[in-house]
């Protein structure tokens, strides 16, 4: 793969990259103990904890990358799982332009939570939200409780953007996660520009018709009253 396909796909650059084309906010949710502050920690800093803490409140990480020309700047909220931080997650979901739900590939329960904090987001969050499934601590494959098929059946019913399965402990598919975050909103925000410029031409297009309208109505209007426009012919 040659140096601009691989910009094409994702770069990843320093995250002391102080210069940015477009900035959007995502928050990492799931159930306490599913991997979302080491997967986050792996895909920012490269770092895996082995020793579990859990988050209290919530963490703030940036990821800086870039898809194509544009230099994409990620501001990434890992919230605790706890439902005694409930109503101080549910305010993390506004204005969030992606949430990443994850659950344990070892714990069912985890998986079967899943559809509450899916609920959660779509009756907090934006409507236009984007939303990503992650199965976290595919290194466990030997406690695996939850069939990789299943995940995805459940993925493509509940129509998420982007399913995949990860190991914050090895590192397996976890900068990708993010490399995929910024590539749908990218693609998301050009989607939108679109939208805008042809709703734009086309407001403009009205007008000029409005104006092109009420001009021939005020001439059929003056013709009958017997006003000549100055400069008309006789």
């Amino acid at each position: 793969m040659s140096e601009k396909e691989g910009e094409e796909e994702g770069q990843i650059l320093s995250e002391d990259t102080s210069e940015y084309d477009l900035s959007f906010k995502i928050i990492v949710v799931g159930d306490a103990g599913v991997g979302k502050s080491c997967l986050t920690l792996k895909a920012t800093k490269d770092q895996f904890e082995t020793s579990y803490n859990t988050t209290v409140g919530f963490e703030f990480y940036t990821m800086v990358i870039k898809i194509k020309d544009k230099v994409i700047r990620l501001q990434i909220w890992d919230t605790c799982g706890q439902e005694v931080y409930k109503s101080l997650i549910l305010s993390f979901y506004r204005n969030a332009s992606l949430a990443i739900i994850v659950y344990a590939i070892n714990d069912n329960n985890t998986f079967t939570n899943i559809e509450r904090w899916l609920n959660e987001i779509k009756t907090v969050s934006n409507p236009q939200t984007k939303i990503f499934l992650i199965g976290n601590k595919v290194d466990l494959k030997d406690d695996r409780k939850v069939d990789t098929e299943t995940a995805k059946k459940f993925s493509k019913e509940h129509e998420f953007q982007f399913f995949l399965e990860t190991s914050a402990k090895t590192g397996i598919n976890v900068k990708e996660v993010f490399v995929e975050a910024a590539k749908e909103l990218y693609k998301n925000h050009l989607e939108y520009k679109d939208r805008a410029s042809r709703l734009g031409s086309m407001l403009d297009a009205q007008d000029n018709n409005n104006k092109f309208n009420n001009l021939l109505l005020e001439e059929e209007d003056d013709k009958n009253k017997g006003i000549k426009k100055k400069g008309s012919c006789c």
